[in-house]
């Protein structure tokens, strides 16, 4: 018997399969690529400690990473801090709010540590980071109350901003939705930097994804909006007719061309066979779309095998098809998927053509790890921020070099 599994269950799905006694096996075997031990990062008060004392309550942890060439940025919600670090772990530059980290010995700029810097600025609420070529960062906060503004039309709360610092750590300005200091931007999921130094806002709104382009100067250049109505159908006749249900799961930019890369996953209801009483959505297809931000067109799709998982139980077998998470997209173009399993993760690496496919496996303990948060780096290096009850660990897999030997 073989049915697929409904998205809104999936999650569920593979935590009880896992953690019962039900017999799992994949239908192929997956190479492993090994993680490497970088660094950890102790919590304390400290300059170069995180501050994850409530790890214990209920709440979500506000704490995100990024790498770049090397160089790894830890924004630490919790203190109001930014930490650069090398990839020993040696603090490089500290980017502080003085209200809730004392201020470091090397801020003295006579200090015999005086090799790094500390940057004092009243971060409020600290998101997600991007860093560009030139070193400068990006970082996502928050506008104090007073300062947010409400979009009634659109239902929607505007207190979000992008922090602009050179790269001698120089507070530049911040961006909002028209440039410098527009209006706040709703809830950001994600920013990214492009090879031409172009800052592109991955927002969420009630209706799908807000995209909001900008170039080098921080200027507007596009505004994007997605809904399931605007997204492409599937050209198979049959398919669409069977379609009930579109989720625009993720937007990332391409970083070399002004084009944002849709993942959009296809349902349609389940009938249970024995009612015949609809029981669920079931995922039907994920496609992966490029759209030219220039020209508003879409380009041919590409389709992304799901992940298959067979269960068996009680002498009978079934093989559930689970989507794949947009990770993100390399400079040379192939795009990485990920999907948690039993034992860690599988990456599922596509080629800009679709006519290659890799999978690899990233063991990881997750019964030791309270929180993540990974990354795709340009070269093809993913990375991980782990949040454990000791400690925090920053680790990657060296995918790159895989990659790189598949290339014309």
């Amino acid at each position: 018997m073989q049915r697929k599994i409904s998205k809104i269950c999936f999650f569920t799905f593979l935590a009880l399969s896992f953690l019962s006694a039900v017999s799992c096996a994949r239908s192929n075997s997956v190479a492993s690529i090994n993680e490497k031990d970088l660094f950890t990062i102790n919590y304390g008060s400290f300059e170069d400690e995180l501050n994850l004392f409530n790890l214990s309550t209920s709440g979500s942890i506000n704490t995100f990473m990024t790498m770049h060439d090397g160089f790894f940025y830890v924004a630490n919600g919790e203190s109001k801090k930014i930490l650069e670090l090398n990839s020993y772990g040696e603090l490089l530059t500290l980017y502080y709010n003085s209200e809730y980290t004392k201020t470091p010995s090397f801020a003295d700029k006579t200090s015999v540590n005086s090799t790094k810097k500390a940057i004092e600025y009243p971060f409020n609420t600290l998101g997600p980071l991007a860093v560009d070529s030139n070193k400068c960062l990006y970082a996502v906060d928050t506008l104090p109350a007073e300062r947010q503004e409400n979009d009634i039309e659109n239902r929607l709360l505007l207190n979000y901003i992008v922090l602009r610092f050179n790269s001698n750590g120089t507070f530049i300005d911040y961006l909002g939705q028209q440039g410098p200091g527009g209006t706040p931007f709703p809830f950001i999921k994600n920013i990214y930097a492009t090879k031409n130094n172009e800052l592109v806002v991955v927002c969420e709104s009630n209706e799908g994804p807000l995209v909001y382009w900008f170039n080098s100067s921080g200027f507007l250049l596009y505004s994007v909006p997605f809904n399931e109505k605007l997204v492409p159908k599937l050209k198979d006749l049959n398919d669409s007719e069977n379609i009930n249900f579109i989720s625009i799961e993720n937007v990332i930019p391409d970083s070399v061309s002004r084009k944002l890369y849709v993942q959009v996953n296809y349902f349609q209801n389940y009938l249970d066979p024995a009612t015949k009483v609809q029981s669920g959505v079931d995922f039907e297809k994920t496609m992966l779309y490029p759209l030219n931000v220039e020209t508003g067109l879409y380009e041919e799709g590409l389709d992304i095998p799901p992940h298959e998982e067979s269960v068996s139980e009680n002498l009978s077998k079934e093989v559930f098809s689970i989507p794949f998470d947009f990770l993100g997209v390399t400079d040379g173009g192939w795009f990485f998927f990920s999907v948690p399993t039993e034992k860690g993760y599988l990456i599922q690496m596509v080629q800009p053509s679709g006519q290659k496919i890799l999978k690899r496996s990233l063991p990881v303990e997750h019964g030791e790890i309270l929180y993540y948060s990974l990354g795709l780096s340009g070269n093809g290096i993913i990375s991980a921020l782990y949040i454990k009850k000791e400690k925090a660990e920053i680790v990657w897999w060296r995918t790159d070099s895989l990659v790189s030997s598949f290339m014309n």
